[in-house]
């Protein structure tokens, strides 16, 4: 098919990662599917959280630096990650977040009620009640029963100056096409998968560029089925002349790297092979996993990370 299934995964800075471990898994009720290091900085650790079997279009990450400073939102960045949640839910995670003392906004978008408010760090978050059904099964806790739970993500916004040339790349390159607009913001939509399909583009000419620190997004993943659209789709964006990366193995999937005409820092990964390679799907997140390359420095590295209780 050579195209984009949607979103893959989203990537965000954090700081303390204990708390955003308590934060993810037990205020918000996902799944630490994998906890491994940053590719670049073994001495930090990279987290990612999911439904329960680590399933494409779940998958938030972090890098948790302890002493990272604070970032700023704004243009050529994206600046809230909207996750679905079941029709009627909204009541309960308003409740939830009163109890817990967390700020929150209620709003509508597109005719769909939506609960907006912030990780410990500044990370801006939406939950939506969708309009269409998602049958995607949320994980249940002790706290957070099926009916309510948090199913995956329903869109990205991204923020912009100008958004024409990176609605080219989703339409003309991904595949995407407009379905809606409520003043300067712009739906954008895949029919190649039924969930995770949302892009919004919010155009603000007058935006300052944002600061890609702590409590901001790092990078936004578009998902395709495996290596051979993987590299159809970097024929597609090399002859529209951006510099992509070449093939990068992430243990999990295969990426790679560009950044889109407004500034944003996109990534194409593949389905293949997925998180279940070095651990089983029931253990998946339980404990510390190395790329090869640091397998020899496990002693070194579980000494400089964070102990996490988990």
């Amino acid at each position: 098919m050579n195209t984009i299934l949607g979103l893959h995964h989203i990537t965000a800075i954090a700081g303390d990662a204990q708390r955003n471990y308590d934060f993810y898994t037990k205020t918000l009720g996902f799944r630490l599917v994998k906890k491994t290091v940053n590719f670049d900085d073994p001495q930090t650790y990279h987290f990612y959280y999911g439904n329960e079997v680590g399933s494409p279009g779940t998958i938030l990450t972090f890098f948790p630096w302890a002493n990272v400073r604070q970032g700023k939102n704004g243009a050529g960045m994206a600046t809230d990650i909207g996750y679905s949640i079941p029709k009627g839910s909204l009541d309960f995670w308003k409740a939830r977040f009163e109890s817990l003392n967390i700020s929150f906004n209620l709003n509508e978008r597109f005719g769909e009620k939506q609960l907006s408010f912030q990780d410990p760090d500044g990370l801006w978050l939406t939950i939506i009640e969708t309009i269409n059904k998602d049958g995607r099964n949320g994980l249940e806790s002790a706290e957070i029963k099926s009916e309510v739970a948090i199913k995956g993500f329903h869109t990205v916004t991204l923020t912009l100056n100008n958004i024409k040339a990176t609605a080219e790349i989703l339409t003309e390159v991904f595949g995407y096409k407009q379905i809606a607009q409520e003043g300067n913001l712009y739906r954008y939509k895949t029919d190649a998968v039924e969930n995770a399909a949302l892009v919004d583009l919010l155009e603000m000419p007058q935006a300052q560029r944002g600061l890609n620190a702590g409590g901001t997004n790092h990078h936004v993943a578009f998902r395709v089925k495996d290596e051979e659209d993987l590299m159809s789709m970097r024929e597609k964006i090399m002859a529209r002349g951006l510099h992509i990366t070449e093939k990068i193995n992430r243990d999990y999937f295969f990426s790679l790297y560009f950044r889109e005409p407004g500034g944003i820092l996109f990534e194409i990964a593949t389905d293949n092979p997925g998180f279940a390679t070095d651990e089983t799907v029931e253990n998946l997140g339980g404990s510390l996993q190395l790329p090869d390359q640091y397998k020899a420095m496990r002693a070194k590295i579980e000494k400089a990370l964070p102990k996490l209780k988990m």
